[in-house]
């Protein structure tokens, strides 16, 4: 699939209908998710016939596009039941088939290396402070192959320190800078759209491990 089909097709998904602020949600639009999924396809072959976790799914953009491009199974996690409720729909509405599980991330009871990629779009930590390394604890934990993550530029320095000091990561890589729109959804937003500066990362985790999930004791 060409990277302007893929783009397209993830334009019509439906988006937050009612976003709730403490969880700083925020659609992940058709040119991020796109670039992100056709990035760790194209250029690392992390995606096809992979089991693709997508953490923090929201409306299930980036799980989508994992779909999309030839994953072997995908798995969307997030707190929040409306947005499973919208990201099923849109699943169903692609023709599409993906697991879903509503559970905290950092609650998620899987053992081990269980599936390929980790794909997500983390709050930023605007709202509560080191939720966005929080995923990233668990994605690398989770993760035999690697882990797609988007972050605030601003945080780049330490994104690569702790998550090699700390997070158990043999490798992080910023692939690109990328302009992440955030329209006005909430109340205290003062301006149609503000686009923040935002790193697409590759981490790669340092164990390698078991791939088999079962979902039913995945909370």
């Amino acid at each position: 699939m060409k990277l302007k089909q893929l783009e397209s097709l993830l334009g019509d998904l439906q988006q937050f209908s009612n976003p709730k602020v403490e969880l700083e949600q925020y659609p992940t639009g058709p040119h991020i998710a796109s670039r992100l999924l056709y990035t760790a396809e194209n250029s690392f072959d992390d995606i096809s016939n992979k089991v693709v976790a997508d953490f923090g799914c929201g409306c299930g953009t980036l799980g989508a596009a994992a779909a999309l491009l030839g994953a072997e199974q995908v798995i969307g996690i997030d707190i929040d039941s409306q947005s499973l409720e919208i990201a099923s729909m849109n699943a169903k509405d692609l023709e599409l088939d993906i697991d879903f599980v509503q559970c905290d991330i950092s609650s998620l009871g899987w053992r081990g290396q269980i599936v390929d990629t980790v794909v997500m779009n983390p709050p930023f930590g605007t709202r509560k402070k080191g939720v966005d390394m929080d995923f990233l604890f668990v994605a690398l934990k989770v993760a035999s192959r690697a882990v797609y993550s988007l972050h605030k530029t601003s945080t780049r320095d330490y994104i690569k320190r702790t998550a090699k000091r700390d997070l158990n990561a043999s490798s992080a890589e910023v692939l690109c800078e990328l302009r992440f729109g955030v329209p006005q959804l909430y109340k205290f937003h003062k301006k149609k759209e503000v686009d923040i500066a935002v790193d697409l990362w590759r981490f790669v985790p340092r164990r390698s491990g078991e791939r088999t999930i079962n979902l039913r004791s995945a909370v």
